[in-house]
């Protein structure tokens, strides 16, 4: 696993900062023999990320995933418990005010790809090469997991 707890470029005030696990989808499908990884966009800034979120209670990490995938992405799946690695970054919470974002990523092979799901307006998601993937995103953690969906794949 791939630990970016404590990545050489974080900065030394982010290091200072409250850390909030997260729990994040890698969301795969294999298309003509080669796999395909799905993207989403935030609801504010419309960057591309993967579907993600804050730990649910009564959920391990990878259901969490699970959820957020469903409710983010409209994909079901089976999802990994084995997180593939972990990315960070800096957020603003709601109530804790800026706060450092731990997020485990668990694979998860796609199932089915739903039409309507719950934030099916708020979002777009579009399905890329790994390595594709990879170029759209701004974590360079996140970036590197994406590239290494091909030795994900069973």
């Amino acid at each position: 696993m791939i630990d970016a707890k404590l990545a050489p470029h974080v900065s030394w005030k982010a290091r200072q900062l409250p850390v909030i696990q997260q729990s994040a989808a890698l969301c795969y499908r294999i298309m003509n023999g080669r796999p395909e990884v799905l993207l989403i966009t935030t609801r504010k800034s419309r960057r591309w990320i993967i579907p993600k979120g804050w730990r649910i209670n009564g959920l391990t990490p990878s259901e969490t995933a699970q959820q957020e995938a469903w409710e983010e992405a409209g994909i079901r799946g089976q999802c990994d418990v084995q997180a593939v690695g972990q990315f960070l970054y800096q957020k603003r919470h709601p109530k804790k005010g800026e706060v450092m974002c731990v997020v485990d990523v668990f694979p998860l092979f796609t199932t089915s790809v739903a039409a309507r799901f719950p934030e099916c307006k708020q979002r777009q998601r579009k399905w890329f090469s790994p390595r594709k993937a990879a170029l759209q995103v701004n974590s360079s953690e996140l970036a590197g997991l994406l590239r290494g969906v091909e030795r994900v794949h069973h």
